[in-house]
């Protein structure tokens, strides 16, 4: 086989996971953070930057159609993630400042409306020319429903299926123009041709939705679709309708055999594994020396809280009064996952039982990003796990956490990019102008043009 011939190596992927003031829980604390994280566009222009700057394939914020808490009057006193933008008018602002790095917006099946949100997304898409994906969840938070008329949360099972046609759905309103379907031809004074606009008419066991969209296709035919979630039902999404998938896991061997299985659903829905890119969570503490890296952490956990700490346990303790425990015993059990957040609690609950943790050691490495995994190291130790993970089936890239903004991404940047690249592991410029280009996934044909007859 010629070098011409042989195919292209393998590439990874790289996500900058955006929370505010940083994944630590104290990050907001830390001296170099931005207190006003989460309001201020000034921090996230430089953010953006930084990340397409450093090559990454996109950017990302988690997002709730409420407020994020769990835990005591105490400790919502001292919680720093309470005001932040809505993600798809942030990353339609942020896409007029950049040219080449995605925007992975999140949007709930559960609460959303399907045409408005397809209207949405395909405008960020025209917006970025053809940087825009949707990060599709159903919101597993129970103090959501208030917001929306609902006496009850739905259980999970039933977000599932409702979540499965709703993606349908939205898929279905992007194809409403065919891709020639604007002709714009100021000679003739013809401006589309009104046989390529297909209304959808979708009935449904959930959803009614008439259309067409009132916005041409987008420029990636449909944006990304990404999916967050580990759970049997979660993967069994992320195998029929995501193109990347975001999960967490702090050992190999899990995240092999999550790989692995993730995977290996893909077939029953006429799709090929490198269809869908497996993309961990990984929050690099970073310091030229091992002693500085160390140092770091020492200092992000020493402003942690006790009560705040505790509240990263709540969710896996439901109905537990914590604050009777002593921190520096083990916990006194450990139960079941909860309902309704058995991927993250299966984790979380299986580090402890590991790792045989205090209740202080649980907290304090929760602390660090909620349950992904925490490295702590040296630019050349932060490659040598992400290369072991990326060479032995655990991944396809990573969504990189930083602990505190802007500076842990800017370290990543500037210290451990480079390193990937002096491996050969990672690029060293971008390969397109889309997020499908840069990702390595094909555009979608239009479900209408896929219905005419081919010419003889």
């Amino acid at each position: 086989m010629t070098q011409e011939q042989r195919p292209p190596q393998r590439k990874l992927r790289l996500g900058a996971f955006i929370m505010a003031t940083g994944h630590h829980i104290a990050a907001w604390r830390h001296p170099d953070a931005q207190a006003d994280a989460g309001v201020n566009i000034d921090h996230y222009i430089e953010l953006a930057q930084t990340a397409e700057r450093g090559l990454f394939d996109q950017v990302f914020v988690a997002d709730s159609p409420g407020i994020w808490h769990q835990g005591d009057r105490e400790s919502f006193s001292r919680q720093g993630r309470l005001s932040h933008f809505e993600p798809v008018t942030l990353w339609a602002a942020l896409s007029a400042v950049t040219k080449h790095i995605g925007f992975v917006a999140t949007a709930s099946t559960t609460y959303e409306d399907p045409y408005l949100l397809a209207r949405k997304f395909a405008s960020l898409d025209h917006i970025s020319k053809g940087r825009a994906a949707w990060n599709v969840v159903t919101t597993s938070a129970e103090n959501v429903h208030g917001n929306f008329g609902l006496d009850a949360h739905p259980d999970p099972a039933l977000r599932y299926e409702r979540a499965h046609e709703f993606v349908d759905v939205v898929k279905g309103l992007w194809d409403s123009f065919e891709d020639d379907a604007f002709v714009r031809d100021k000679a003739s004074g013809v401006y589309f041709d009104p046989d390529k606009l297909h209304a959808l008419n979708h009935i449904g066991k959930h959803l009614k939705v008439k259309g067409p969209l009132n916005i041409e296709r987008p420029p990636q035919g449909h944006p990304v679709i990404v999916q967050a979630g580990s759970s049997e039902d979660g993967k069994e999404l992320a195998a029929a309708t995501a193109e990347a998938i975001f999960t967490a896991w702090t050992s190999l061997a899990e995240a092999q055999a999550f790989y692995k299985d993730v995977k290996g659903r893909l077939a029953k829905y006429g799709r090929r594994p490198e269809q869908l890119l497996v993309l961990p969570g990984i929050s690099p503490v970073i310091g030229r020396t091992e002693e500085e890296a160390q140092a770091k952490w020492a200092e992000l956990q020493a402003l942690i809280h006790p009560s705040v700490g505790l509240a990263t346990l709540a969710p896996f303790w439901p109905g537990e009064d914590l604050s009777k425990w002593d921190l520096d015993a083990r916990p006194p059990y450990i139960p079941q996952p909860p309902k309704g957040v058995h991927s993250r609690a299966h984790v979380v609950l299986e580090l402890a039982r590991r790792e045989r943790y205090t209740v202080r050691q649980l907290y304090e490495y929760l602390a660090g990003a909620r349950g992904h995994w925490v490295v702590v190291g040296t630019p050349a130790q932060i490659a040598d796990h992400i290369q072991e993970w990326f060479e032995n089936g655990a991944a396809d890239g990573f969504n990189v956490m930083p602990p505190v903004l802007p500076q842990s991404l800017n370290e990543f940047v500037d210290l451990v990019v480079p390193e990937l690249q002096r491996r050969g592991l990672f690029r060293t410029a971008y390969e397109g102008t889309t997020l499908r280009e840069n990702l390595g996934l094909a555009r979608p044909a239009g479900r209408w043009a896929e219905r005419q007859p081919k010419a003889a």
